[in-house]
């Protein structure tokens, strides 16, 4: 395996410079994988016949090693023959790790390589379509680099605040995986930017001289990419900030590299409740027992999991994927929150869905599944999220309101004034 680019002792997507402002992170990643090896992952290791295991066997590594998180980021798989040695790829595969490097790098854990299906006939993998480069990213009529206009909503670097009460704090540079629909894509080419103490200091001093805000997401990148001190650094800093009220983490991690998520990680979050955390799980392909222990690890700290997906073509625009998606994921106690629809970035049209494809997905689930695993249907803009649903109200006729009931029958409710 080639890890990630590195030099000095610092790991980054590419080869950059020692930057003396970072938060102590990188010369952390790059220490022995005996470092820390998370007690509650450690029977998934030494049971032959667990995903932890014969992951580990494809890899050719000791299963402990393979539960080390720093070892899954030092080995992501970068180049087009590390995945070769993985997977049988397809001709369009091949291609885009060869042509795209240019566009938008890749980078896959250990982990995520291993839930991929290692050859394909006709069906897709929903995961490959996630993670591999593929060449149709380079045929894209719509996309843009900065969908949501982020730069423009920036008061200071890496802060983005849509609505007075709440800003994005992009504290991360580092994924366990770049997903290939990624709408921060042009992030890519940037540098120095992961846990950078000087760039936080200042959205620290905004956020608190800002009373109306009262709710921090902190994101990336993956906000879950640093050390457990690095983590509990920034939140004694903004706990310390009398109006905000709750926070939140944007993670992928118990998807894509669910060994970071251990209970010591967690009852570090715990320490500074109200602590929410929103994952991002597109298929049920990706609910492992492996992942719903890294879940575990928060709730049973206390820490709600909400889920946030992204609507995309041949992984979960379907009705049976996406009801296979809410029903696994009620089951590890994760809420399936938000399903996004897919943002206009470049690369991706061959990844996108149509709105109307997306209702009838969404409106399949009415009835089928209890509310609280139905996810709200959202479309993401410059000026904030806009819910697409259904309209089930029909009309009015006189004092009556005329409504389509899930069924598809004609319910008349007398309205009042």
């Amino acid at each position: 395996m080639v890890p990630l680019g590195h030099q000095n002792g610092q790991i980054s997507r590419k080869s950059e410079p020692m930057d003396t402002n970072l938060i102590p992170l990188h010369p952390e990643l790059q220490t022995q994988p005996s470092v820390y090896i998370p007690e509650e992952f450690i029977p998934l290791a030494e049971d032959p016949n667990s995903l932890t295991s014969q992951m580990a066997a494809r890899f050719k590594v000791d299963p402990r090693t393979f539960i080390n998180w720093r070892w899954q980021m030092k080995h992501q798989v970068t180049e087009g023959e590390q995945a070769a040695a993985i997977l049988d790829l397809k001709e369009q595969e091949t291609q885009g790790f060869d042509q795209l490097k240019h566009l938008f790098n890749a980078g896959i854990t250990p982990y995520y390589m291993g839930l991929m299906v290692p050859r394909l006939e006709d069906d897709e993998c929903p995961i490959r379509l996630q993670a591999l480069p593929r060449v149709e990213e380079l045929k894209d009529s719509l996309g843009v680099a900065d969908p949501l206009s982020e730069v423009a909503h920036s008061p200071v670097r890496e802060v983005v605040q849509v609505y007075p009460d709440r800003v994005a704090f992009c504290v991360a540079q580092l994924c366990p995986v770049y997903c290939r629909y990624c709408f921060r894509k042009r992030r890519d080419e940037e540098i120095g930017l992961h846990f950078n103490r000087a760039i936080i200091d200042k959205g620290i001093a905004y956020i608190a001289a800002n009373p109306a805000i009262r709710d921090v997401l902190i994101t990336g990148g993956d906000s879950f990419v640093a050390s457990d001190s690095a983590i509990e650094g920034l939140l004694q800093r903004i706990r310390a900030i009398p109006h905000v009220e709750i926070i939140r983490f944007g993670t992928r991690t118990p998807v894509t590299l669910p060994y970071r998520v251990t209970d010591r990680l967690a009852k570090i979050l715990a320490k500074y409740h109200p602590v929410f955390v929103n994952t991002h799980f597109n298929c049920a392909e990706e609910i492992t027992p492996e992942a719903a222990l890294a879940v575990a690890n928060l709730v049973n700290n206390g820490i709600p999991v909400g889920n946030q997906a992204v609507l995309l073509k041949g992984v979960n625009d379907s009705p049976e994927r996406m009801m296979a998606l809410c029903r696994s994921l009620l089951k590890i106690r994760a809420r399936p929150y938000y399903v996004f629809h897919p943002h206009s970035v470049q690369g991706t049209e061959h990844l996108r869905v149509s709105v109307r494809r997306g209702l009838e997905v969404m409106k399949s689930l009415r009835g089928n599944i209890t509310g609280m695993g139905i996810p709200a249907y959202i479309m993401d803009t410059p000026s904030g999220k806009i819910p697409l649903q259904h309209n089930y109200i029909l009309g009015i006729d006189g004092e009556d309101l005329i409504l389509e009931t899930i069924r598809g029958e004609i319910w008349r409710e007398k309205d009042v004034y």
